[in-house]
């Protein structure tokens, strides 16, 4: 519990930091884009508003799933990372939907616009380094614990950057060709991209939502753990879920049937050892013994070995 109690406060802290530095380049960025006539400045200060949203969704998020397992919540509350992602995913495309909406609405409308001011340009280079900053603080401490929201959120991050070089160089092309235009179109092509990174948040969140695996090698990765234990074979049946960043698996292995109830579930133990001890973050193991020899036709679900 004291290593959970850890996790839980590097995660908080990272957050909170996430929250203050987004919140100062949001009003920056807004302010001074809409001082200096840059849409696209104030797009991205609006991109970087919603990430604060992102790092409050974490904080919260980070409360909710170090609650422990309960009578409604027998497998904890670890799942309520992925629901909260997939809740942010579509305020992040409404934002950018919002935005595509007033740009092509001004686009249409051909309102004049003058040219805007350099304080612009020097703003964008100070978000692409500061995202930058944040983006390796983000992925250096998800990394250290293991945790999947802060990786996502530094890789948000890191997206930012790619969003602020766009910008800064809408900006400089709009100031070489002296066409103010350039900098809304900037300004749509930005909002496209936030709602192109939202759908891709979703997508992946759905896959968890539906018990799938992003990485199918970890299947491979449990028979050889089955596979280094001489008394059981066979595995099959092999149904692996993810519960944030934990992994729930359950299994068929087959034994020896004249073994005694003693012996399988010594044998049991060990296989399941032999799992976590090639499988991190573990959450839970279901192991169902079978006799060597069992006619497997009527099982539906699951991975064997001839499937890989």
């Amino acid at each position: 519990m004291a290593q959970s109690g850890t996790r839980e406060h590097q995660i908080i802290r990272a957050s909170w930091f996430s929250i203050t530095f987004n919140a100062l380049l949001s009003v920056l960025k807004i302010v001074v884009g809409l001082l200096a006539g840059s849409l696209a400045v104030v797009a991205d200060g609006i991109d970087s508003a919603g990430d604060i949203l992102t790092s409050l969704i974490t904080l919260v998020t980070a409360r909710i799933i170090s609650r422990p397992p309960n009578i409604r919540h027998a497998y904890g509350y670890d799942k309520a990372d992925t629901v909260a992602t997939k809740l942010l995913a579509f305020v992040i495309f409404f934002a950018g939907a919002q935005l595509a909406i007033s740009t092509v609405h001004r686009l249409m409308e051909g309102e004049e616009r003058g040219l805007p001011s350099i304080i612009a340009v020097i703003v964008v280079v100070i978000s692409i380094i500061g995202k930058q900053f944040l983006a390796m603080y983000l992925n250096r401490i998800g990394k250290k614990i293991d945790s999947s929201m802060l990786r996502a959120n530094g890789k948000n991050m890191q997206n930012d950057v790619v969003i602020s070089v766009s910008v800064l160089l809408g900006l400089i092309f709009t100031h070489v060709f002296k066409m103010p235009v350039l900098d809304a179109i900037t300004a749509l092509l930005v909002s496209v991209w936030i709602m192109f990174i939202a759908v891709r948040i979703i997508i992946k969140t759905s896959l968890e939502l539906m018990d799938g695996v992003d990485d199918p090698t970890v299947y491979k990765t449990i028979t050889d753990a089955v596979g280094l234990i001489e008394e059981a074979g066979n595995p099959h049946r092999i149904r692996v879920r993810k519960m944030a960043h934990y992994y729930l698996v359950a299994l068929d292995i087959e034994i020896d049937g004249r073994k005694s109830l003693d012996e399988a579930h010594r044998i049991s133990h060990m296989v399941e050892n032999s799992i976590r001890a090639a499988l991190p973050n573990v959450y839970d193991i279901l192991i169902h013994l079978e006799p060597i020899g069992d006619d497997p036709s009527n099982e539906v679900f699951g991975i064997s070995v001839n499937d890989l």
